[in-house]
């Protein structure tokens, strides 16, 4: 009975601690941030544009938790990977990953920001 009422006092203090159970909700809505930045910039269609919403979705995936920065990673780490097969630049691709860190360490994408670009966005 003592070692039972342990187990269940260790389960609540480590379940409490880790929060693990929000990890696939903050991954799921991190990942839709994502698809946002993008079908933003998509629409937008504005020059020079492409780091902003790079930065943009980073940044909002990273604020929903540890779930939200590591889907941002693995998207941003994925389609680099693939645009950097089609014949993309190195640079290019270097400079969406600086974009893509700058958001998800918290900082503010507007320091992509193009001039002109509707505060829509």
């Amino acid at each position: 009975m003592k070692l039972l009422l342990a187990g269940l006092v260790l389960v609540l203090i480590v379940e409490t601690q880790a929060q693990w159970y929000r990890f696939p909700v903050e991954a799921a809505r991190g990942a839709g941030d994502m698809w946002r930045a993008y079908s933003d910039m998509r629409e937008a269609n504005w020059k020079n544009s492409d780091k902003y919403f790079h930065a943009r979705g980073n940044y909002d995936a990273a604020q929903r938790g540890p779930g939200g920065r590591w889907a941002s990673k693995v998207i941003s780490d994925a389609r680099e990977l693939i645009q950097g097969n089609s014949g993309r630049g190195h640079e290019d691709s270097e400079a969406d990953q600086r974009a893509n860190r700058w958001g998800r360490n918290g900082n503010d994408p507007n320091h992509f920001r193009p001039e002109g670009l509707p505060r829509k966005y």
